[in-house]
């Protein structure tokens, strides 16, 4: 890694407030390094940072992921109830999951209009709306 994508990845969790352990920051410096946006699973977390020649074990992965959730550093996107995606673009926009690659990707905010949501059952609020439009080829 470069000096600037470990500047950017402490800056990252310097801004949540997070202590910058050693995994927080080799995994912050994947996640943000760059200034890109992107979705991951734990499992390709764990396999970029192989790539990269650190070590963390995936439940420290999976542990960090939750805590970078927790302080809002990343959002978790869950498609079908069985896979967790964790997008580093926290603002609320919709998702296209592409079956054939379970690759989850941004789609377009701009064209999405919900015109109206159920009411609540009484005591409850809505917190948020997730939307995945699953896509498979034609």
């Amino acid at each position: 890694m470069t000096a600037e994508t470990e500047r950017r990845g402490a800056d990252w969790l310097d801004g949540a407030g997070l202590r910058p352990t050693r995994q927080r920051v080799a995994l912050a410096e994947l996640l943000v390094g760059d200034g890109q946006h992107r979705h991951i699973t734990a499992e390709s977390l764990h396999d970029a940072v192989k790539e990269s020649g650190d070590s963390v074990s995936l439940a420290t992965i999976y542990n960090t992921l939750k805590a970078f959730c927790e302080v809002g550093l990343i959002r978790e996107v869950m498609v079908d109830g069985t896979k967790s995606y964790f997008d580093t673009r926290v603002d609320d926009h919709p998702h296209f999951f592409w079956e054939e690659t379970s690759e989850l990707t941004d789609a377009p905010k701009e064209e999405l209009q919900i015109s109206g949501l159920p009411k609540a059952p009484d005591g409850t609020e809505i917190s948020k709306v997730d939307v995945v439009i699953r896509l498979r080829r034609t």
